[in-house]
C-alpha cells in the first residue's frame, strides 16, 4: 500500500497537526505502508521559513524512514486577508506543481483546515490514480464564520460549495471528533466518514521515564507555587484573556499562571498583563516536541480554554492527550465531547464554564483547598488515554478499516 500525506503543516515545526500527521505516518509505515509527505517549506507559527530552507524552491529529505517532498510557500506575519489566503493558495499551486512530477499512490490524504487545500488535493489524486482521503481536523469554513473571522457572503458561500464537493469526491472522509463525524455524517448520509480521533504516544509521555526540562528554575517558580499552564496557540478561539483576568484575583497567594506558545493574540495579553501589574504570570517561549513533556513534569494543572461557542461543542484540543499521560490532570473550559469525555467519564479534572471568570477563579480555589485530587486525577487521566487514545490502537483501528474497504472494493468489482 501507497499513501501520499498532503499537508500545509509538519515537522520540524510545532503543533497538534504536525505531531499528529507525523504520529500517525510514522506508525502506518511500521506496518508496511509505503508513507510519504508532501507539504511546505516549514515556517509555522513565527511565520517564517526556517533559515536552512530560505531560498528554495522545492527539497527532498528523509526523516526517521519517511520521504518528505517540500514545496514554496508565502508567508506573512500580516493578520489581513488577502496575506492570509496568499499563504494557503501558494502552496495549493506549489504543492500540484510538486505532487504531479510523483509516482502513482493507492491513497492520497489531505489535511484540512486549511480547506483550499483541497484543490491541489482533487487535482493531484486523479493525476497519481489515487483515492482521496480527506481528514477534516475542524470543520471549516463553519468554524471562521461562527468565529467572524470570514463575514463575505460570496465567499463563505464558495467556501461550502468547495466543502460540499470534496466530501462528496472523497473516497473516504475522516474526523478528529466524535461531533465532526456527526456533523457530516447528517449532512452527507451516503458518504463513508470514519472517527480518527488525536491520541498520545503513552511509551513516550510516560512520567517515570522523562526528565525535568528545568522550567521552574528558568523562570524563577519557586517549587511550593502550583503552577496552572496552559500550552499552544496563544490564539483567537481559545479566549486567553480570562486567564491573565484571573491570574489578578490570585496575585498574593503561592499561584503561578504560564502561558506557553506564541500567536496573534500574545501582544494583546502581554499589554493587557502590563496594564493590570501583575508578577504572578509568566510568558514563555515554546518548545520543542521533545522537550515538552519535560516542561509538564513540571507543572500542577493544564488549563485547557476555548472561547464559549456552540462550535466547540464537539471540539477536543490536542494538548489533552499528552497532558493526561504524563499524570496532569486538566481545568477544561470547553464544553461538550471534551467534557464529557476527559471530565464526565475519565475524571481526569475540573471543568469551568468557558470565559466565565467567576466559576473559573471558583474551580482554581478548589484545587489549592484540595491538593490531593492532583495526584488522583492525574492518575485517573494517564489510565484513561492509555486505555482510549494511544495512539497504537488508533492507527490500528484505521489500517484495518483501509483494508477493510480494499476487501469490499475487490468483491463488488468481481461482483460486476
Amino acid at each position: 500500500m501507497k499513501l501520499l500525506i498532503l499537508t500545509q503543516y509538519f515537522p520540524p515545526e510545532t503543533g497538534a497537526p504536525q505531531n499528529r500527521l507525523y504520529e500517525l505516518a510514522v506508525r502506518l509505515e511500521s506496518k508496511g505502508v509505503n508513507v510519504d509527505i508532501l507539504t511546505a517549506m516549514p515556517n509555522y507559527p513565527k511565520m517564517e521559513i526556517f533559515e536552512e530552507y530560505k531560498g528554495k524552491k522545492y527539497v527532498e529529505e528523509e526523516m526517521d524512514g519517511l520521504k518528505i517532498y517540500r514545496s514554496r510557500i508565502f508567508v506573512s506575519k500580516s493578520k489581513g486577508v488577502v496575506k492570509r489566503l496568499m499563504n494557503y493558495f501558494s502552496f495549493v499551486i506549489t504543492s500540484y506543481i510538486r505532487g504531479r512530477k510523483l509516482s502513482d499512490y493507492d491513497y492520497l490524504l489531505c489535511e484540512s483546515p486549511p480547506l483550499f487545500l483541497g484543490y491541489s488535493a482533487m487535482r493531484l489524486s486523479k493525476r497519481l490514480n489515487a483515492k482521496l482521503i480527506f481528514n477534516v481536523s475542524d470543520l471549516w469554513p463553519e468554524s471562521a464564520e461562527k468565529l467572524d473571522l470570514v463575514s463575505n457572503k460570496f465567499f463563505l458561500k464558495m467556501a461550502y460549495n468547495l466543502e460540499a464537493k470534496l466530501y462528496k469526491e472523497s473516497y473516504l472522509v475522516t474526523g478528529q471528533t466524535q461531533g465532526i463525524v456527526k456533523s457530516i455524517t447528517e449532512r452527507f448520509s451516503q458518504k463513508t466518514v470514519f472517527w480518527l480521533p488525536n491520541g498520545v504516544d503513552v511509551s513516550k509521555y510516560n512520567p517515570r521515564d522523562v526528565e525535568a526540562f528545568g522550567f521552574r528554575e528558568k523562570y524563577n517558580i519557586g517549587i511550593d507555587d502550583i503552577v496552572f499552564f496552559y500550552g499552544g496557540i496563544i490564539g483567537h478561539a481559545q479566549g486567553l484573556d480570562v486567564i491573565v483576568n484571573v491570574a489578578e484575583r490570585f496575585k498574593n497567594q503561592p499561584v503561578k499562571f504560564v502561558l506557553m506558545g506564541s500567536g496573534p493574540e500574545k501582544n494583546e495579553l502581554l499589554n493587557l498583563n502590563k496594564s493590570l501589574g501583575l508578577n504572578n504570570v509568566v510568558f514563555a517561549d515554546p518548545v520543542g516536541r521533545n522537550e515538552i513533556a519535560g516542561v509538564i513534569k513540571e507543572i500542577d494543572v493544564s488549563l485547557v480554554p476555548l472561547r464559549k461557542l456552540d462550535l466547540f461543542m464537539g471540539a477536543i484540543p490536542s494538548k489533552i492527550f499528552e497532558i493526561l499521560a504524563m499524570e496532569k490532570p486538566i481545568l477544561l473550559g470547553v464544553d461538550g465531547e471534551a467534557k464529557e469525555l476527559f471530565i464526565d467519564e475519565g475524571q481526569a479534572g475540573w471543568f469551568f464554564e468557558p470565559e466565565n471568570l467567576d466559576d473559573l477563579e471558583l474551580k482554581i480555589k478548589e484545587i489549592i483547598q484540595n491538593p490531593i485530587e492532583l495526584g488522583l486525577r492525574g492518575k485517573n487521566g494517564r489510565k484513561y488515554v492509555s486505555e482510549k487514545f494511544n495512539r497504537d490502537i488508533i492507527v490500528q483501528k484505521f489500517y484495518d478499516f483501509l483494508i477493510n474497504m480494499e476487501g469490499e472494493d475487490k468483491k463488488n468489482t468481481t461482483r460486476t
